[in-house]
């Protein structure tokens, strides 16, 4: 205590020795004044100056401290702010994502129907069995649960499960279509034809300005390699089931004498060699001359050599000629179905007698009808086929 208490007296005494009483003389005028200044007036002064001075730096370092904290709330407000628009950015963008997802699904949907419609009218049974689809149908099987990721939510997850089953239909509607395309490949082959030779002139036979395919949405893109599989598939398939159904393989009169035959023959009137475009079917005047196949009439006049002529176009750059006619009974335009009488049989134009010289033109060049009249049982099952299927599609067109 003694330390202490010598300590307090020791700092006091220094204390009190900051101040001394003190006095001032001040002349005015020849006058002079004396001020003192005691040492307790000093000490009052050194108080209240420090008690000011004490004041201020409590109120400066409350200022320091109020906006430190101010700063931090900031901070933490400006961070919170920017989660949450962080957050509804996020949010917006899952809502566009899967808004568009959800577009991209029904013009998928859309471009399946249209497909199904256009190449198959109703959808086959093997092809819809189990299949359902955005729009309602028959009940699907339920996907594996690990074909969906099951960390997407909920409606994520459902448009998930309607893609998957567009997959599923795309699929079997990709193999029934190659199946068809595989059979009339087979077929066009069997008929001495080059199948990959038709399908490629049939591809260059297109053209037109590029436009990039906009969806829903409005924005450029495709619709996945599986659709553009598809729709290639589809194409194969629709020009090789064309090709057979322009095939003439009919009869084009009812007549069972085949007079002269495709290629080399002595010339009936010069007895010299000559190539014989076609085949001379023999019958009385007056014969009725039928459409080998069906086609539009591109022709009907005469001709040199061949006199009276009526042709057909079959489409696929297949056309049929009937020649040394006596008469006709189609005109130009006129849409015709296999087996419908167009002419009539006569001997006009350089001919020996009454019969009927048929051709068979395909790009312009003449080649044997003999194969296509006598075509396999099997060709002619999948060319029946190939024309109902068709048929049908001229018929909703029609519609």
């Amino acid at each position: 205590m003694s330390s202490k208490s010598t300590g307090l007296r020791h700092w006091r005494q220094r204390f009190n020795a900051l101040f001394q009483d003190h006095e001032i003389f001040v002349r005015t005028h020849g006058h002079v004044r004396f001020l003192r200044i005691s040492a307790v007036w000093q000490k009052r002064v050194a108080l209240i100056a420090a008690v000011v001075l004490i004041a201020w730096a409590g109120a400066t370092l409350a200022v320091l401290v109020n906006q430190l904290l101010t700063a931090d709330e900031r901070a933490a407000v400006a961070q919170q702010s920017a989660a949450a628009a962080a957050s509804e950015k996020r949010i917006a963008q899952y809502r566009d994502r899967v808004a568009e997802t959800a577009a991209d699904l029904e013009e998928r949907q859309d471009q399946l129907e249209e497909w199904q419609k256009t190449y198959f009218g109703s959808e086959p049974a093997a092809i819809a069995e189990g299949v359902n689809d955005t729009k309602g149908g028959t009940a699907q099987p339920a996907l594996k649960t690990s074909a969906i990721d099951p960390s997407l939510p909920p409606e994520a997850q459902a448009l998930a499960r309607v893609a998957a089953r567009q997959e599923a239909l795309s699929t079997r509607l990709l193999a029934a279509v190659n199946e068809r395309a595989a059979n009339a490949e087979t077929a066009v082959a069997q008929l001495g034809l080059n199948p990959t030779a038709i399908i490629r002139g049939a591809a260059t036979g297109r053209g037109g300005p590029f436009i990039p395919y906009k969806g829903r949405m409005g924005k450029a893109k495709a619709l996945g390699p599986a659709f553009a599989a598809l729709e290639g598939a589809l194409f194969r398939m629709e020009v090789l089931e064309r090709t057979l159904v322009a095939v003439p393989s009919g009869n084009p009169a009812d007549v069972l004498m085949m007079s002269s035959g495709f290629g080399y023959r002595s010339d009936p009137f010069t007895g010299g060699a000559a190539m014989h475009s076609g085949l001379d079917f023999r019958g009385p005047i007056g014969t009725p001359i039928l459409a080998a196949a069906p086609g539009r009439v591109s022709f009907v006049g005469v001709k040199s050599g061949y006199g009276n002529v009526v042709e057909i176009d079959h489409g696929q750059g297949i056309m049929t000629r009937y020649a040394h006619l006596s008469g006709f009974t189609s005109k130009v335009g006129a849409q015709v179905a296999a087996g419908q009488q167009i002419a009539k049989m006569g001997s006009t134009g350089r001919s020996t007698g009454s019969h009927l010289h048929f051709e068979v033109r395909l790009n312009g060049v003449a080649v044997n009808p003999r194969r296509f009249l006598e075509a396999k049982a099997d060709v002619l099952e999948v060319k029946d086929d190939a024309r109902q299927r068709v048929g049908a599609i001229a018929a909703r067109g029609a519609r």
